[in-house]
């Protein structure tokens, strides 16, 4: 017979076991996350006090010389070893040191569509200690002239593929911009051409001093984000936020032996950061695709064994509408990390393809805050606690809608939400979680920050975005704020649509906002118009001005006619009613028009094409 002591203490943990999963079923989910997040933290900190700024690009050439032979990038059935990619790197820092066309602090703006010399030409002019700006190729005209010059940018590096799109900003283009162009000749005025210097140039190292850094917080990277300002704004990116981003894979469990599918733009701090610098981190192998496929996806997952892929909501809804084939289940494919995705995709992604864990995430490019959904809960974004409030402080505060404001109570300080209510998330800065803003005007910068929040001096970082912690501390996204919206996996700035469609003659006002549709991510692009006197509408020259002058996720799909514009107290367009209303024309009385590609105009929103939209016989 066992002793007393033994009976009982076992009784005991068996109780505080019960215990643990009745009140703390997080408890080992969260423990092993937020050691995880420590761990990081201090082998960051600890190369910090030694002196040694350990970057992902010094990281990248450990790795070559650790696994020279090893497939990095794997595209269109050529393989890339981390020896080739850091040769051609070096060759790309060779031309640009001999031509003395870059110095250490330049910005170099890189126009190129996802491709292997994307990667080569980004570490090669890093490898200059030069601040690469990744440019959205999907931007056109104003807005991509915007972009290069706002980030005061040196050279111009343009793929091959979008030689049409220099030729339309070239001759709007500075003068004291250099460009090069991914070919071996171009008849094009004021180009250099790039190829065929790398042909000739070594692949010896370029000195190592070039590309050393001095400080974590200093900037290495431009990456565009549309905001509530109109024209895109330059996020900083340092050195310590692209090791955070590249840390992501690890976090959620991915290793080595992992091959990371990549069909996300590499303009995007998901792919570029989180996909890229992730697999850098672990030493790991990417397939880089062109562009994302619908209909290649599974295919390629199974002839490369993939193992890790990267989504966004949009990308698993299509996933889900593709016809049902045999075997969709059989691939390798453990893991999926990304973020955007409806609970009802989630649930029916899972019960299609298979047994894959979800890493759904948030984070914004230039934000300091980011939360990682661990356990896998369907429809979260991430989970908090105390300790990890600790280490990223934050707060979801009262918001109007109306006034489109933070509401703050009669002593001027801002008020926190219950949990279960939807609150406006704010992210404290802080010498450990810092805001690093935009690049040119310093009032881009200073519109996102709160200050006078909780107590004087404090200042918060304002996401825009709202969100709901419910009462097992599962945070989970609701909405965007203000003057964006997001659609097709973009952020839509309002203030960019209005000025575009604003510049035809016929037009007095144009406010622009998103709707929701159903079975659809984010919300589609909806404008309101009001005209100058004795004008009448144009559709087919609105249709012209927008696919001109627009990003496809850009253009507004419907177009309502008004006579006035409804205003708010502040006097702003008043959005919110019509956001309500949305594009249903048996409810509004106003004209309807919708953007019918195949037709090239707006064309009249009758109650028949409103029901093959939200039947999905139209595709959006």
């Amino acid at each position: 017979m066992l002793p007393f002591w033994v009976t009982g203490a076992a009784a005991g943990i068996v109780s505080l076991h019960l215990i643990q999963k009745l009140l703390f079923p997080y408890f080992w989910h969260d423990l092993k996350y937020l050691l995880k997040v420590i761990k990081y933290g201090l082998t960051v900190e600890i190369y910090r006090l030694r002196g040694k700024i350990f970057t992902v690009l010094d990281r990248f050439v450990k790795q070559a010389e650790r696994q020279p032979n090893k497939p990095f990038i794997l595209y269109e059935g050529a393989v890339h070893t981390y020896q080739d990619v850091d040769r051609r790197s070096n060759r790309v820092a060779q031309v640009f040191l001999q031509q003395a066309a870059l110095e250490k602090g330049d910005t170099v703006a890189l126009l190129m569509s996802n491709e292997p010399d994307f990667i080569h030409v980004w570490f090669g002019v890093a490898k200059l200690g030069c601040v690469v700006a990744f440019l959205n190729f999907n931007i056109r005209s104003r807005s991509l002239l915007h972009c290069i010059s706002s980030c005061e940018s040196k050279i111009l590096i343009v793929g091959a593929d979008m030689l049409g799109t220099l030729e339309e900003i070239l001759p709007s283009l500075q003068k004291d911009i250099g460009i090069w162009v991914m070919t071996k000749d171009c008849t094009l005025p004021r180009v250099n051409t790039l190829l065929d210097k790398l042909e000739a140039a070594s692949e010896d190292c370029v000195p190592v001093n070039l590309r050393s850094a001095n400080n974590l917080k200093s900037s290495v990277l431009y990456i565009f984000t549309s905001g509530t300002t109109g024209l895109p704004k330059a996020a900083v990116i340092s050195h310590l936020q692209i090791l955070k981003g590249a840390a992501g894979l690890w976090a959620f469990g991915a290793t080595a032996d992992d091959t990371v599918y990549i069909t996300l733009p590499l303009y995007h701090s998901a792919a570029s950061l989180l996909g890229i610098g992730g697999c850098i981190e672990l030493g790991a192998t990417c397939v880089l695709r062109k562009k994302f496929s619908c209909s290649q996806f599974w295919s390629d997952c199974k002839k490369y064994n993939v193992t890790v892929i990267q989504y966004i909501g949009e990308l698993c809804r299509y996933l889900c509408n593709q016809p049902v084939k045999e075997r969709e289940k059989d691939h390798k494919v453990r893991l999926a990390v990304g973020n955007g995705v409806r609970s009802d995709v989630w649930r029916e992604f899972l019960g299609r393809f298979g047994d894959i864990k979800m890493c759904e995430f948030y984070g914004a490019t230039e934000g300091n805050i980011c939360f990682m959904n661990h356990t896998g809960k369907i429809g979260s974004v991430g989970r908090t606690n105390f300790f990890y409030k600790l280490f990223f402080p934050f707060d979801l505060i009262k918001y109007d809608f109306k006034k489109d404001e933070p509401i703050r109570n009669r002593h001027g300080w801002c008020e926190k939400v219950k949990k279960g209510e939807v609150g406006l998330l704010i992210s404290k800065v802080n010498a450990k979680n810092p805001f690093f803003g935009y690049a040119g005007s310093k009032k881009h910068t200073e519109k996102k920050l709160l200050s006078e929040v909780f107590k004087k001096g404090d200042i918060y970082f304002n996401t825009g975005d709202l969100m709901v912690q419910d009462q097992e501390n599962f945070l989970y996204f609701w909405d965007r704020i203000g003057d964006t919206y997001r659609w097709k996996g973009e952020n839509v700035a309002t203030t960019e649509v209005s000025d575009v469609i604003g510049m035809l003659d016929f037009i007095q006002e144009a406010n622009v906002y998103g709707v929701p549709v159903p079975d659809h991510e984010g919300k589609v692009g909806m404008v309101s118009v009001i005209l100058k006197p004795n004008k009448s509408l144009d559709l087919e020259q609105m249709y012209e001005q927008v696919v001109t002058y627009l990003p496809g996720y850009a253009c507004p799909l419907f177009l309502r006619l008004q006579e006035t514009m409804e205003m708010t107290g502040t006097f702003k367009q008043q959005k919110f009613r019509l956001v309500r209303e949305g594009f249903n024309p048996s409810a509004i009385t106003d004209p309807l028009y919708f953007l019918y590609s195949s037709k090239k105009s707006y064309v009249p929103l009758t109650k028949e094409l409103h029901d093959k939209i939200l039947s999905g016989q139209l595709k959006l």
